[in-house]
């Protein structure tokens, strides 16, 4: 699904709902595309003067605080049990091999595990319900999650953001002939390293077969 086209067709309030939505669900630990949402939504924010890129950020560290703040309370509640039923219901995200790599690290990192999981996929889903069943202090694990989820999607939003602002005016700037020389230098590059493959497998299948084969 072409998500920044679905958004770009939704009121801005609603943007920014689904954003803070999607993220704090993925947070609690639903295996959601959060990131991907909100790429999109910043992206939106570059092109569409109706998304204010600040709010979009807001919207986004405030569904995954919420969000993570929940699934650690449900993590410390329903212990390994928890992780087992999640097991069932999502074997391919709460697969017993990936929670025992999300254990080790939170093991390993504590905190940091929490803070830069909000950066990974994997310990971005885990993070709030793993360090509620591994009872760590609610404190510490509040202050990272706020840490990690400011830098994460405000940061992540900002980025994006710039990088649309960039890539229009650099695009508008871009000339249709400068557009027809980059498509033939692209298919001229993809004929040559085709016919090197077709050589180099030409070359293999004349090699002599040795004597003990």
């Amino acid at each position: 699904m072409h998500v920044q086209e679905w958004l770009d067709t939704v009121p801005a309030a609603a943007v920014y709902a689904l954003v803070g939505l999607v993220i704090g669900l993925e947070s609690l630990g639903i295996p959601l595309p959060g990131e991907i949402v909100l790429i999109s939504a910043a992206l939106l924010s570059s092109q569409h003067s109706g998304i204010n890129p600040v709010v979009l950020g807001l919207c986004a560290t405030a569904g995954a605080v919420i969000g993570d703040s929940i699934g650690y309370a449900i993590g410390r509640k329903g212990g390994r049990p928890l992780l087992a039923w999640l097991g069932k219901k999502f074997p391919r995200h709460f697969s017993e091999g990936h929670v025992a790599t999300a254990e080790r690290s939170f093991e390993k990192w504590g905190m940091w595990a929490v803070f830069f999981g909000r950066f990974v996929a994997l310990l971005r889903i885990f993070a709030g319900p793993l360090a509620g069943v591994l009872h760590m202090p609610y404190w510490k694990f509040l202050t990272a999650n706020l840490l990690g989820g400011i830098c994460w999607a405000g940061g992540t939003t900002a980025v994006i953001y710039y990088v649309g602002i960039v890539a229009e005016d650099w695009l508008k700037r871009f000339s249709y002939l400068g557009l027809a020389v980059a498509v033939l230098i692209g298919l001229a590059s993809m004929l040559v390293i085709k016919r090197k493959a077709k050589k180099a497998q030409q070359e293999r299948e004349a090699e002599p077969v040795g004597a003990g084969d």
